[in-house]
Protein backbone atom coordinates (compact mmCIF):
# COMPACT_ATOMS: atom_id res chain seq x y z
CA UNK A 1 0.00 0.00 0.00
CA UNK A 2 1.02 3.52 -0.30
CA UNK A 3 2.17 4.08 3.02
CA UNK A 4 3.88 1.03 4.26
CA UNK A 5 7.62 1.26 4.61
CA UNK A 6 9.86 0.73 1.50
CA UNK A 7 13.42 -1.16 1.85
CA UNK A 8 15.32 1.02 -0.05
CA UNK A 9 18.57 2.37 0.80
CA UNK A 10 20.90 5.09 -0.48
CA UNK A 11 23.47 7.76 1.44
CA UNK A 12 22.97 10.58 3.40
CA UNK A 13 22.81 13.96 3.29
CA UNK A 14 22.16 16.33 6.09
CA UNK A 15 22.36 19.98 6.24
CA UNK A 16 20.78 22.90 8.40
CA UNK A 17 19.50 26.11 6.24
CA UNK A 18 17.03 27.50 8.28
CA UNK A 19 13.41 26.18 9.38
CA UNK A 20 13.52 22.49 8.61
CA UNK A 21 9.74 22.92 6.93
CA UNK A 22 11.22 24.13 3.74
CA UNK A 23 13.90 21.95 2.90
CA UNK A 24 12.01 18.77 3.55
CA UNK A 25 9.34 19.79 0.93
CA UNK A 26 11.83 21.19 -1.09
CA UNK A 27 14.36 17.92 -1.62
CA UNK A 28 11.47 15.39 -1.10
CA UNK A 29 10.27 16.06 -4.03
CA UNK A 30 13.82 15.86 -6.01
CA UNK A 31 13.86 12.44 -8.14
CA UNK A 32 16.79 10.15 -6.73
CA UNK A 33 15.86 11.38 -2.92
CA UNK A 34 14.26 8.18 -1.42
CA UNK A 35 13.39 9.44 1.99
CA UNK A 36 13.81 12.40 4.35
CA UNK A 37 13.65 13.09 7.96
CA UNK A 38 13.81 16.50 10.30
CA UNK A 39 15.49 16.77 13.12
CA UNK A 40 18.18 18.19 15.35
CA UNK A 41 22.00 17.89 14.88
CA UNK A 42 25.13 19.18 15.13
CA UNK A 43 25.46 19.99 19.24
CA UNK A 44 26.79 17.49 22.22
CA UNK A 45 23.33 18.03 24.19
CA UNK A 46 21.64 14.04 24.18
CA UNK A 47 18.14 13.93 23.48
CA UNK A 48 17.26 17.88 22.11
CA UNK A 49 13.83 18.71 21.70
CA UNK A 50 11.93 21.61 19.69
CA UNK A 51 12.02 23.50 22.87
CA UNK A 52 14.93 22.39 24.39
CA UNK A 53 17.12 22.23 21.96
CA UNK A 54 20.49 22.84 23.27
CA UNK A 55 23.43 23.75 21.01
CA UNK A 56 21.63 21.52 17.91
CA UNK A 57 20.73 23.02 14.88
CA UNK A 58 17.38 22.27 13.05
CA UNK A 59 18.76 19.81 9.72
CA UNK A 60 16.99 18.06 7.18
CA UNK A 61 18.38 14.31 7.05
CA UNK A 62 18.13 13.60 3.61
CA UNK A 63 18.68 10.06 1.70
CA UNK A 64 19.45 9.82 -1.61
CA UNK A 65 20.62 7.51 -4.53
CA UNK A 66 23.93 8.97 -5.93
CA UNK A 67 22.95 7.15 -9.16
CA UNK A 68 19.85 9.51 -9.72
CA UNK A 69 21.30 12.90 -8.34
CA UNK A 70 24.22 13.86 -7.28
CA UNK A 71 26.09 15.21 -3.81
CA UNK A 72 26.94 18.37 -6.04
CA UNK A 73 23.23 18.91 -6.42
CA UNK A 74 22.08 18.42 -3.74
CA UNK A 75 24.47 21.13 -2.30
CA UNK A 76 23.01 23.40 -5.21
CA UNK A 77 19.94 23.30 -4.12
CA UNK A 78 21.41 23.73 -0.22
CA UNK A 79 23.16 27.43 -1.42
CA UNK A 80 20.54 28.57 -3.44
CA UNK A 81 17.18 28.10 -0.71
CA UNK A 82 18.24 29.75 2.51
CA UNK A 83 15.39 30.97 4.17
CA UNK A 84 18.15 32.98 6.20
CA UNK A 85 21.25 32.76 7.57
CA UNK A 86 23.48 31.66 4.75
CA UNK A 87 25.79 35.16 5.00
CA UNK A 88 24.72 36.45 8.72
CA UNK A 89 24.70 34.67 11.92
CA UNK A 90 21.62 33.99 13.67
CA UNK A 91 20.59 31.70 16.89
CA UNK A 92 22.00 28.07 16.15
CA UNK A 93 18.91 26.72 15.74
CA UNK A 94 18.77 28.08 12.25
CA UNK A 95 22.43 28.03 11.40
CA UNK A 96 23.71 27.49 7.72
CA UNK A 97 24.99 23.93 8.25
CA UNK A 98 26.42 21.25 6.23
CA UNK A 99 27.20 18.23 8.15
CA UNK A 100 29.77 15.52 6.05
CA UNK A 101 29.19 11.99 5.72
CA UNK A 102 32.70 11.45 4.80
CA UNK A 103 35.39 13.05 3.43
CA UNK A 104 34.65 13.02 -0.21
CA UNK A 105 31.89 15.00 1.03
CA UNK A 106 33.78 17.73 2.93
CA UNK A 107 36.20 18.43 -0.07
CA UNK A 108 32.79 18.76 -2.02
CA UNK A 109 31.10 20.95 0.31
CA UNK A 110 34.61 23.18 0.97
CA UNK A 111 34.68 23.23 -2.88
CA UNK A 112 31.26 24.48 -3.69
CA UNK A 113 31.24 26.45 -0.92
CA UNK A 114 34.12 28.75 -2.40
CA UNK A 115 32.82 28.71 -5.87
CA UNK A 116 29.49 29.91 -4.45
CA UNK A 117 30.95 32.74 -2.73
CA UNK A 118 33.31 33.80 -5.43
CA UNK A 119 30.84 33.95 -8.03
CA UNK A 120 28.29 36.18 -5.94
CA UNK A 121 31.20 38.05 -4.20
CA UNK A 122 30.01 37.10 -0.37
CA UNK A 123 31.33 35.76 2.63
CA UNK A 124 29.27 32.77 3.74
CA UNK A 125 28.85 32.04 7.38
CA UNK A 126 27.77 28.09 6.65
CA UNK A 127 29.54 25.58 9.22
CA UNK A 128 31.12 22.59 7.82
CA UNK A 129 31.09 19.89 10.44
CA UNK A 130 31.63 15.87 10.77
CA UNK A 131 28.05 14.63 11.04
CA UNK A 132 27.80 12.84 14.36
CA UNK A 133 24.06 11.93 15.72
CA UNK A 134 20.75 12.96 14.07
CA UNK A 135 17.62 13.44 16.56
CA UNK A 136 14.55 12.80 14.62
CA UNK A 137 12.42 16.03 15.60
CA UNK A 138 8.94 15.42 17.33
CA UNK A 139 5.99 13.96 15.46
CA UNK A 140 4.07 16.85 14.29
CA UNK A 141 7.28 18.43 12.22
CA UNK A 142 7.64 15.82 9.94
CA UNK A 143 6.33 16.31 6.97
CA UNK A 144 4.70 19.57 8.25
CA UNK A 145 3.16 20.67 4.88
CA UNK A 146 1.65 17.50 4.32
CA UNK A 147 0.02 16.73 7.87
CA UNK A 148 -1.68 19.94 7.18
CA UNK A 149 -4.13 17.68 4.91
CA UNK A 150 -5.52 15.83 7.48
CA UNK A 151 -7.71 13.76 4.96
CA UNK A 152 -4.78 12.34 2.38
CA UNK A 153 -2.79 11.05 5.90
CA UNK A 154 -5.52 9.49 7.18
CA UNK A 155 -6.08 7.77 3.34
CA UNK A 156 -2.57 7.16 3.09
CA UNK A 157 -1.95 5.72 6.64
CA UNK A 158 0.81 8.43 7.66
CA UNK A 159 -0.14 7.69 11.06
CA UNK A 160 3.30 7.70 13.01
CA UNK A 161 6.54 9.63 12.84
CA UNK A 162 8.32 6.31 11.32
CA UNK A 163 6.03 6.13 8.34
CA UNK A 164 6.53 9.41 7.67
CA UNK A 165 10.24 9.59 7.80
CA UNK A 166 10.96 6.24 6.07
CA UNK A 167 8.22 6.72 3.61
CA UNK A 168 9.25 7.87 -0.38
CA UNK A 169 5.80 8.30 -1.12
CA UNK A 170 5.41 10.71 1.91
CA UNK A 171 8.55 12.87 1.26
CA UNK A 172 7.56 13.44 -2.26
CA UNK A 173 3.89 13.90 -1.48
CA UNK A 174 5.06 16.79 1.61
CA UNK A 175 6.96 18.09 -1.64
CA UNK A 176 4.40 18.54 -3.91
CA UNK A 177 1.51 19.27 -1.81
CA UNK A 178 3.67 22.60 -0.75
CA UNK A 179 4.31 22.91 -4.65
CA UNK A 180 8.24 22.26 -4.88
CA UNK A 181 7.46 20.01 -7.56
CA UNK A 182 5.71 20.34 -10.96
CA UNK A 183 2.62 19.46 -12.53
CA UNK A 184 4.12 17.90 -15.35
CA UNK A 185 6.82 15.98 -12.51
CA UNK A 186 4.01 14.76 -10.51
CA UNK A 187 1.85 13.53 -14.15
CA UNK A 188 5.12 11.55 -15.00
CA UNK A 189 5.51 9.65 -11.80
CA UNK A 190 2.00 8.90 -11.33
CA UNK A 191 2.14 5.37 -12.69
CA UNK A 192 4.72 4.76 -9.73
CA UNK A 193 2.85 6.74 -7.06
CA UNK A 194 -0.36 3.90 -6.74
CA UNK A 195 -2.25 7.08 -5.37
CA UNK A 196 -6.80 6.26 -5.79
CA UNK A 197 -8.33 8.59 -8.12
CA UNK A 198 -9.23 10.92 -5.23
CA UNK A 199 -5.90 11.57 -3.81
CA UNK A 200 -4.56 12.47 -7.33
CA UNK A 201 -7.75 15.38 -7.69
CA UNK A 202 -6.69 16.40 -4.18
CA UNK A 203 -3.46 16.85 -4.82
CA UNK A 204 -3.63 18.05 -8.40
CA UNK A 205 -5.53 20.86 -6.81
CA UNK A 206 -3.11 22.03 -4.36
CA UNK A 207 -0.08 21.28 -7.14
CA UNK A 208 -1.52 23.93 -9.07
CA UNK A 209 -2.36 26.43 -6.06
CA UNK A 210 0.51 26.25 -4.29
CA UNK A 211 2.95 26.74 -7.11
CA UNK A 212 5.20 28.93 -7.04
CA UNK A 213 4.43 30.03 -3.79
CA UNK A 214 7.81 29.44 -2.03
CA UNK A 215 8.28 27.32 0.45
CA UNK A 216 9.16 29.17 3.39
CA UNK A 217 8.63 28.83 6.77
Amino acid sequence: MPGQLEEIKGELATFGMGCFWAGDSLFGVLPGVIRTCVGYAGGIKESPAYKNMGDHTEVINIEYDPELVSYTHLLSLFWNNHEYSLTKKIKRQYMSLILYHDEEQKLQAEKSREQEQRKRGEIFVTEIQKFSKFYPAEDYHQKYRLQNHPWLVETLGFNTREILCESPLAAKLNGYIAGAGTLEQFERELPNLELNEKSVQYLTKYIIENQGSGLYC
